[in-house]
């Protein structure tokens, strides 16, 4: 049922895909003022739209709904580099003059901007604010407090904001309520990227120190949803503000419909799925298939009064696994890297820990028609990476698959090709160890956070293979301010990792796998890719002007990312499975992108009948 799904899912993305190309790649866009804004093509609601696609226009307001983290959280900034937030604050208490559908590859339409108007080559973009946006204070959002934000985060915020600063020209008032961002680079993304930067309230800055501020210093935002309540890195209340200025927009029209939110954080995961069993959360994501079936069978299931439902989707499977720091050696060789791959047990893990339910992630782009095909490089995908040639690693022209063990627990025929591999790289074994390249014992040291059990649980059966090849394997459990410290500072060999791709892949990318950020603190670039092929490839991506050139380049770029071998890959996760009290509805139409940040809580509701 499984492949079934991914395939139809497949099959259903590229006709999207197809049709978007057909509908503007490479069209020239008409310098006036619109309601939304596509990647390609012209956006598929029409000015007079009544709400989101997803969304239940006629959904009741009301309830209260307690969701579950993992750690504990030490800010309530989620602009900076500094602290860990709840992440899910972003998506609630905050908005930006443009926001997403969810049903659409890549097209933004007007949140706290009524209109968006660019240049045919989209070298700048303009917006005119709606009159009535406000803060949740009721003060008005101005021009003045739109440039402060894009400079504050492009300066003093966090990196993903800063790539986006870095190609910005010029940004100036071009009228009362109007506002021009002028683009230094030939990047027509960087127009929609524009629309959602997050907007802030720079009179409550003046005066302090926005990248250090404290706990108590919360950022005023403009969502329906403000912090009335925490307890600190155990609860944050987010109440619903009555006197919200966009009640009346139909991006917002069915959406946000609970009174309360309320996050609660817990030790670990095991913990969180006992309070959900206990009645003390609304509802709970499952990625595991396996214990989708065998664990979700607990009275209040059987009584009807929790319901499991599965979210289909067509987005790319995101991947998921263990990166490797390739900043640190022998990390550095990519023979290394394949042997820990080759030693990584995937058939016997999989069955252990999903019961063989869930197809492995083979490529970046997997599940999607961006992802790398089977075999050789061929047409456009090789002309492409033809440049490159000489610096490519193998596979990325011949083809490249991931390793298939014989399902048995020992593995000896992959263990056998990582030795060889190992020794191949200068790495000898002596007295029964592996010795690294300082002349000691070869040793890992993995990075997880205290609550993940189910990694921590991987990481040991991964340990016992690793020990027959004379490699030690440590586990680093802290927590997630440790955890977030130390990624950020990139103090790590091997750590947890899942990163979601788009249908429409742009500028993040560079953040994700380019050269420029690769070493700076903070970065996202978590492997530390720095390849001339991959920062090429991204620039042919961000450039293509035809549907044949855009997938193209994003086939190529998954060819060169994952024969770079920097991610040990776990399962793909599809459909997403969201267990919930039965009180919690969701329209019967759910979006292209699935169970992402914009669909639950966000277009959600109460429903106690």
């Amino acid at each position: 049922m499984g492949y079934v799904f991914f395939r139809r899912a497949r099959a259903a993305a590229l006709g999207f895909a197809l049709a978007a190309g057909n509908l503007g790649m490479g069209v020239a866009v008409t310098a006036e003022p619109s309601h939304g804004i596509a990647m390609y093509g012209a956006p598929a609601l029409p000015p007079d739209f009544v709400s989101l696609p997803y969304a239940n226009p006629d959904a009741p307001k009301g309830g209260r709904a307690v969701f579950g983290n993992t750690g504990g959280f030490d800010t309530l900034n989620s602009f900076t580099t500094k602290g860990t937030p709840p992440w899910q604050l972003r998506f609630l208490a905050y908005e930006s003059l443009m926001d997403r559908s969810l049903d659409e590859p890549f097209t933004l339409y007007g949140l706290l901007a009524e209109s968006v108007e660019t240049a045919p080559d989209r070298s700048w973009v303009e917006f005119t604010l709606r009159p009535e946006a406000r803060f949740s204070d009721g003060s008005p959002v101005t021009v003045d407090d739109v440039i402060w934000s894009y400079r504050t985060l492009g300066t003093e915020g966090h990196l993903r904001y800063r790539g986006f600063w870095s190609q910005v020209d010029s940004i100036e008032q071009t009228g009362d309520r109007t506002v021009r961002l002028t683009f230094n680079s030939d990047n027509r993304e960087l127009a929609l990227l524009a629309g959602m930067r997050p907007i802030l309230k720079k009179a409550q800055w003046e005066g302090k120190d926005f990248a250090n501020a404290p706990l108590p210093e919360i950022p005023i935002g403009t969502a329906p949803y403000v912090v009335t309540a925490y307890e600190a890195g155990r609860t944050v209340t987010l109440t619903r503000n009555p006197d919200y200025w966009g009640n009346d927009l139909p991006f917002r029209r069915g959406t946000m419909n609970f009174d309360e939110i309320k996050l609660e954080f817990f030790g670990d995961d095991t913990v969180l799925f006992e309070a959900f069993k206990g009645g003390i959360l609304s509802a709970v994501r499952e990625t595991n298939a396996e214990t989708w079936n065998s664990q979700y069978n607990f009275p209040a299931v059987m009584r009807g009064d929790i319901v499991k439902s599965e979210i289909q989707h067509q987005r790319p499977a995101a991947m998921t696994g263990f990166v490797m720091n390739s900043r640190r050696p022998p990390l550095d060789d990519w023979r290394v890297r394949q042997a820990l791959l080759e030693a990584f047990n995937y058939e016997f893990i999989n069955e252990t820990f999903t019961g063989g339910h869930q197809p492995r992630s083979e490529s970046y782009f997997d599940n999607s028609p961006l992802a790398m095909q089977p075999g050789p490089a061929e047409g456009r995908v090789r002309e492409m990476l033809m440049p490159y040639e000489d610096i490519l690693l193998p596979g990325a022209l011949e083809g490249y698959a991931m390793p298939v063990g014989n399902g048995t627990e020992r593995n000896r025929d992959n263990l056998r090709k990582a030795a060889d591999l190992l020794t191949e790289a200068g790495l000898s074994v002596k007295d029964g160890a592996r010795i690294g390249p300082d002349g000691r014992p070869l040793g890992f040291t993995v990075l997880l956070r205290q609550g993940d059990t189910q990694n921590q649980s991987i990481i040991d059966i991964y340990a016992k293979a690793l020990s027959r090849l004379g490699i030690s394997l440590r586990i680093d459990r802290v927590d997630n301010a440790q955890y977030a410290a130390r990624e950020a500072s990139q103090d790590f060999d091997i750590t947890a990792f899942r990163r979601d791709l788009s249908l429409s892949p742009g500028n993040e990318q560079r953040l994700y796998w380019g050269s420029a950020a690769a070493d700076e603190p903070g970065s996202r670039n978590m492997m530390g890719v720095k390849s001339p092929a991959v920062d090429g490839l991204i620039d042919t991506l961000l450039n293509a002007r035809s549907q044949e050139d855009f997938i193209a380049a994003a086939r190529a770029l998954d060819r060169v990312l994952t024969t770079g071998r920097y991610v040990i890959p776990l399962w793909q996760y599809g459909p997403d499975r969201i267990a919930h009290i039965k009180a919690l509805k969701y329209p019967e139409h759910t979006p292209l992108y699935g169970d992402i940040p914009g669909f639950l809580p966000e277009v959600w509701w109460y429903d106690p009948d």
